[in-house]
């Protein structure tokens, strides 16, 4: 639609030209045709007895000029129609921009009903920017009131504790000692979750891709996580296919780990189902539990960030930054984070490009 429409203005300005000469053309000759008719017809003496000077008299000259300034007229009035088609939308544009930049969010463009197709477009994709540029403004207020809340926490914790060792209210001790590189454990994942979620989504991280037997990074992480899982009251069964893929090893093993800790978090104590499959263009990576799954409202929003499922009559759990790190790693590979609902459980899912955009344009 906008190819077609994009030498829509460049067009109209040459017609209108174009039409504007020509009218003033027409009515030059129009009028100097009707003049002399008239004159001829009715005052003869002021243009005979005609002798050797070819040059206009003086009405002659004052009937051209009164031609020119109509076909000016003319002309100005065309211009003026197609100035304020084009003008009043670039006008309203600058005014709601320097709005913008005082701080009032809320200003728009107006095109008016009768602009240009390409002045119209300039507005629609103006206030679609502000439009973008509100949502961001919101989201960066919600997400500093959010983190400040998820980091005071643990570092309130940690600072009572360490102030209760200082004044020795508390014994140093080797279980409270875990207990503070627990608490601090926690601050650093999430930490680094919130590093990863930014710079995954605002385009600013580096992937380093290479080329590895995913399965076996996967096998890895399972054993890595494993020894947690069980004492939860989890057992793992893993399907994985083997093959090679060009993948950023590091995030695909923090994916897998979100991924994991998810489902101890949430999931009810029984089988894990870790599946892998390797496809011609394709992977997809899978993690299943038993259950209870998320209702509908919640799993549209299950991967957006600081998003926590809150069981009927319990607390929210973790930072709700999890299943936002898996999405825009799935991204960043090329492919998608999904949920879905299987056999009353929920199924996790990774779906990435086997190859990177890099070796596949090679």
């Amino acid at each position: 639609m906008r190819k077609r429409s994009s030498s829509g203005l460049g067009r109209e300005i040459i017609l209108s030209t174009v039409i504007a000469t020509l009218t003033s053309v027409m009515v030059a000759i129009a009028g100097l045709y009707i003049f002399y008719g008239v004159v001829i017809r009715v005052a003869p003496d002021l243009l005979f007895p005609l002798n050797d000077q070819w040059l206009p008299r003086g009405v002659e000259w004052l009937v051209i000029l009164a031609l020119c300034f109509v076909a000016a007229g003319i002309s100005a009035a065309m211009a003026t129609r197609l100035a304020r088609r084009v003008v009043k939308p670039l006008v309203s544009v600058a005014q709601s921009a320097r709005s913008i930049v005082a701080r009032d969010l809320t200003a728009r463009a107006e095109a008016g009903d009768r602009a240009t197709i390409e002045a119209t477009m300039l507005v629609e994709d103006f206030n679609h920017l502000a439009d973008e540029l509100a949502r961001a403004s919101e989201a960066l207020l919600r997400w500093n009131a959010t983190i400040a809340h998820e980091l005071r926490t643990p570092v309130t914790i940690l600072s009572g504790r360490l102030q209760g060792l200082a004044d020795g209210v508390f014994k140093p001790d080797e279980a409270l000692f875990r207990s503070l590189v627990a608490q601090v454990d926690a601050l650093a994942r999430l930490i680094e979750d919130l590093r990863t979620v930014s710079l995954l989504e605002g385009g600013r991280m580096e992937m380093q891709f290479q080329s590895v037997e995913l399965s076996e990074e996967i096998e890895a992480v399972i054993r890595l996580m494993q020894p947690s899982l069980e004492s939860a009251g989890f057992t793992i069964s893993a399907s994985l296919d083997r093959g090679f893929c060009e993948v950023d090893t590091a995030r695909i093993r923090q994916a897998l780990l979100a991924l994991l800790d998810n489902a101890r978090r949430h999931a009810l104590p029984a089988r894990l189902d870790v599946a892998l499959r390797i496809g011609e263009e394709h992977v997809r990576l899978s993690v299943a539990d038993q259950g209870p799954g998320l209702h509908g409202d919640f799993a549209r929003h299950a991967f957006d960030p600081f998003r926590r499922y809150m069981a009927q009559g319990g607390s929210a759990k973790g930072s709700g930054l999890g299943l936002s790190v898996v999405r825009v790693i799935a991204r960043a590979h090329g492919g998608e984070a999904t949920y879905e609902p299987l056999n009353g459980g929920a199924c996790f899912c990774m779906e990435i490009r086997r190859r990177s955009r890099a070796s596949e344009t090679a």
